[in-house]
């Protein structure tokens, strides 16, 4: 538990200096992140012996940071559909090509490189950093909120199980702390940005009951994204996804829900 507590600790550290220093640093450090989450899930498919495609998805996260900054967010359904278009093609021209294969490919591009580039997205926003902040530790202080209210509510009250099929241990009680935990971030946000925001700022933030909205919907998603990595992890046979968090597994496992958080975000930003 202490080992635990000091890396989770240090990943917070590391966070709020990403967050202080330019935009292009934060986009640079979450690509960085994906890169690893992205290489833990192929990794974990092909031990699960599947014939993944992985190099569409390692060309689209390396031109998202110059094309989104250049070409605005309104490029990333472009890119993603180009890395599709290739995962197929290279499938269907195989000796003996699979369907599964194909599905397995697209697995981590749909559900860790596009939620990575709905990051890179946030915090590349033009000419706003005090908005990209506030954004940005909305997406990460809900899912990771709801984490901690989960484990400690499940913990404590116990009760029938929420998904016993994907993850055992987990709890309706503590699935319902976690949304309360999840609501109390998105609120806490709120807050502490009245306090350090002008009003300039403040104009182009969401309205109160928005945050309360992206704390229970957000709350709700990673929950899901959660629950989604340890289905992965159950299907190929790991506990963890990595060791390069002592305590913590591997970068997915860290960010399984922040990612599906941060779809929701950029969904919320392209139709704010």
């Amino acid at each position: 538990m202490k080992q635990r507590i000091i890396t989770g600790i240090g990943l917070i550290a590391f966070l709020a200096i990403c967050l202080w220093l330019p935009n292009w640093v934060m986009a640079l450090a979450t690509l960085v992140c994906i890169g690893f989450a992205v290489w833990e899930e192929y990794h974990a498919l092909t031990i699960a012996g599947h014939r993944v495609i992985s190099w569409p998805t390692w060309v689209l996260m390396a031109a998202s940071i110059p094309l989104v900054y250049f070409f605005g967010v309104k490029v990333v359904v472009p890119m993603l559909a180009a890395a599709l278009f290739a995962m197929v093609t290279q499938v269907l021209f195989r000796k003996e090509p699979e369907l599964t294969d194909l599905s397995m490919s697209t697995l981590p591009l749909l559900t860790v490189a596009l939620p990575g580039l709905s990051l890179v997205a946030l915090a590349l926003i033009p000419k706003q950093k005090a908005v990209e902040v506030v954004l940005l530790c909305l997406t990460f202080a809900v899912p990771l909120m709801g984490d901690i209210f989960a484990l400690f509510v499940g913990s404590a009250v116990g009760g029938p199980k929420f998904c016993p099929a994907v993850s055992p241990k987990k709890t309706i009680a503590g699935s319902l702390g976690g949304l309360a935990g999840s609501v109390i971030a998105a609120m806490a946000v709120f807050g502490l940005s009245h306090v350090f925001c002008n009003a300039p700022t403040l104009a182009k933030l969401p309205v109160w009951w928005h945050y309360l909205l992206l704390g229970f919907f957000g709350g709700a998603v990673g929950q899901i994204g959660d629950l989604f990595a340890s289905l992965v992890k159950r299907h190929s046979g790991m506990k963890d996804f990595s060791n390069l968090f002592p305590g913590h597994g591997g970068m997915l496992d860290r960010l399984d829900s922040v990612l599906f958080m941060a779809i929701l975000m950029y969904c919320y930003l392209m139709f704010k």
